[in-house]
């Protein structure tokens, strides 16, 4: 936790998870550790890897209020 930081691409961005592209991968059952500007950082475990991008599992999904906000500035 904190001991590495890399930026990475959000796609796919539900309540419950999102796919990421990495830069270094990481394995599959590993906690992450996502940051959205302006949030606090979200555990996450990797829940599969496909090249560079892996998916993860919010480890407590994001509050309705939340994803909202995160939705609305991606647009």
């Amino acid at each position: 936790a904190g001991s590495m930081s890399y930026r990475a691409r959000v796609f796919d961005l539900s309540r419950e998870g999102c796919k990421l592209e990495f830069v270094e991968r990481p394995s599959v059952e590993e906690h992450v550790w996502v940051r959205f500007e302006g949030l606090e950082a979200l555990e996450a475990e990797v829940r599969w890897v496909q090249g560079f991008a892996v998916g993860v599992q919010f480890t407590r999904p994001l509050h309705d209020a939340v994803f909202q906000r995160l939705v609305e500035r991606s647009a």
